[in-house]
């Protein structure tokens, strides 16, 4: 009896450590909507890997609470929060180009005697 609450207490002693993909998570995040502003593509995938990260260690950190700082899972969850927003500023600015060629498009076709005075 006494070895299982010697092991029981055991696991309570450890020092809590950081979760493995916290840091990463939090970069990919930034990165993703700074990269939005740049240039889309790597918003698109970069955000998408850090949803993947803070996946899997969110079920890490769900597992077992006390075995992870909390200060890391809070990294994890503004890293996700960062990388939604960049996945958003992707899919607004791929929502405005659309509507740009769209524009220019129907302004084209509606006008096709602005093609015949076009000199590059």
């Amino acid at each position: 009896m006494q070895q299982e609450s010697d092991y029981g207490q055991a696991k309570y002693d450890r020092q809590p450590q950081n979760l493995p993909n916290a840091t990463a998570v939090l970069v990919l995040g930034i990165i993703s909507i700074v990269s939005c502003c740049v240039y889309g593509v790597p918003s698109l995938i970069l955000g998408i890997i850090a949803l993947v990260l803070a996946g899997k260690d969110s079920k890490l950190y769900m597992q077992d609470p006390g075995a992870y700082t909390i200060s890391s899972y809070k990294n994890l969850k503004a890293g996700k929060t960062c990388a939604i927003i960049g996945l958003v500023m992707f899919g607004l600015l791929v929502l405005v180009v659309a509507v740009a060629v769209m524009t220019v498009g129907v302004a084209v076709l509606s006008n096709p005697e602005m093609l015949k005075n076009y000199q590059p």
